[in-house]
């Protein structure tokens, strides 16, 4: 009978030894910090915000972004968001310089880029290809970084992520309809 509660005793004292040896080997070691989960397919030197804006105050971004962008071309031109995206430029034929206006639909797309496709074009009452008019403009021009006229496909391309912004920030666009005003973007900051 002794040797049984001796046994007992010490397979007691064994259990209570090895979760004290578990329980202070839990409380020293260190606290695992949880991951912050990522956006599926997005940096995670990044830090995303969504904002919505109107035509408004976009105009106004786009043409000081413009004017500084490209304050040193020799040709000017600005872009106006009315129902579609107008773009107003200067064309020189000769010795002259003829007004011209070219208009495109926005789309943008799921790699948040924004595709400008060609619409309708306007220069004076001169008939010209559209594709002469955007090659004409993309070697003239001098268009800001992450722009890419295509003219063979009568669009121009947005590589929004391209655009030099301050504190190298990233744009991505959601949604670009001009014609319900619906505009809203996805900034991302960095973080590193």
């Amino acid at each position: 009978m002794k040797n049984k509660w001796k046994m007992s005793f010490l397979i007691l004292m064994g259990i209570n030894l090895l979760t004290a040896i578990i329980l202070f080997s839990l409380i020293v070691s260190p606290a695992s910090s949880p991951d912050i989960p990522a956006k599926k397919g997005s940096n995670r030197d990044y830090v995303s915000f969504h904002v919505k804006s109107n035509k408004y105050d976009l105009n106004r971004l786009i043409n000081h972004y413009l004017e500084q962008e490209v304050e040193d071309s020799p040709i000017d031109y600005r872009v106006v968001l009315n129902d579609e995206v107008e773009l107003y430029g200067i064309l020189p034929v000769f010795s002259d310089k003829i007004n011209m206006k070219l208009t495109f639909e926005p789309e943008a797309i799921k790699n948040g880029d924004l595709v400008l496709k060609q619409k309708s074009m306007s220069i004076g009452s001169l008939r010209v290809p559209i594709s002469y008019v955007l090659s004409f403009i993309k070697e003239n021009y001098k268009l800001p970084r992450g722009v890419e006229i295509r003219p063979s496909d009568k669009l121009i391309y947005v590589h929004m992520q391209e655009l030099k912004l301050k504190s190298d920030m990233k744009i991505e666009a959601e949604q670009f309809d001009l014609k319900k005003n619906k505009i809203s973007f996805t900034i991302l900051v960095p973080v590193k």
